[in-house]
C-alpha cells in the first residue's frame, strides 16, 4: 500500500544527513527557528546515517556561520538514526540521495513514505541536494545555510 502525505498532519521532523555534525543540525537549529518564529509547536531533531560523530557538538564552521545568522545550535549533539525513529517522527527529511538510500535499508517498509529530499521544499533554488561542506571552506557553509533556509521557508508553507 502506497500512503501519501498529508503535510498539514505533520507533527514531528527529523532532519538526516551523514554524521550529523554540518547538514542536519543546521537544518534542525534553521527549521526549529524558523517554525517558532511561526507560532509552530513541532518535535525537531537531527540524526546520522553513521554514528562516527555521536554525542558531538555540530560543526564548529557550520555553528559560526549559523549564530551569524541568529541561530541556535546550543544543546544539539550528533546521533545516529534508528529503527524506531521512523515510527517516532511524521517526516523525515534527508539531505543528499545517498542518505535516502542508507535510510530506505534501515526503515521499515511501510514507513518509507515518511523518508523524502530536504530540498524538494525549496523554492529559489536548482540543487536537489544539500552539498556536504565538510571538506571545504566557509563559502561552503554559508550556501549550505542558503539551501536549508529556503528549504524551510517552502516547508513551513506545507505545514500551515
Amino acid at each position: 500500500m502506497v500512503r501519501y502525505m498529508n503535510y498539514k498532519e505533520v507533527n514531528s521532523i527529523l532532519f538526516v544527513c551523514m554524521g550529523n555534525i554540518c547538514r542536519s543540525p543546521s537544518a534542525e537549529a534553521v527549521f526549529t527557528h524558523k517554525a517558532m518564529a511561526q507560532g509552530l509547536s513541532l518535535k525537531v531533531d537531527s540524526a546520522g546515517t553513521v554514528g562516527a560523530h555521536a554525542k558531538e557538538k555540530p560543526d564548529h564552521r557550520a555553528q559560526k556561520v549559523g549564530v551569524e545568522r541568529g541561530y541556535s545550535f546550543d544543546g544539539l549533539k550528533a546521533r545516529k538514526v534508528k529503527v524506531d525513529d521512523f515510527e517516532k517522527f511524521d517526516l523525515i527529511l534527508a539531505m543528499d540521495t545517498d542518505n535516502i538510500a542508507e535510510l530506505k535499508k534501515i526503515a521499515p517498509a511501510h514507513l518509507q513514505y515518511k523518508i523524502s529530499l530536504f530540498l524538494a521544499f525549496a523554492k529559489n533554488n536548482e540543487e536537489t541536494e544539500v552539498p556536504d561542506p565538510y571538506y571545504g571552506g566557509a563559502n561552503g557553509f554559508r550556501f549550505v545555510l542558503d539551501l536549508i533556509e529556503d528549504a524551510s521557508d517552502g516547508l513551513l508553507a506545507q505545514l500551515k
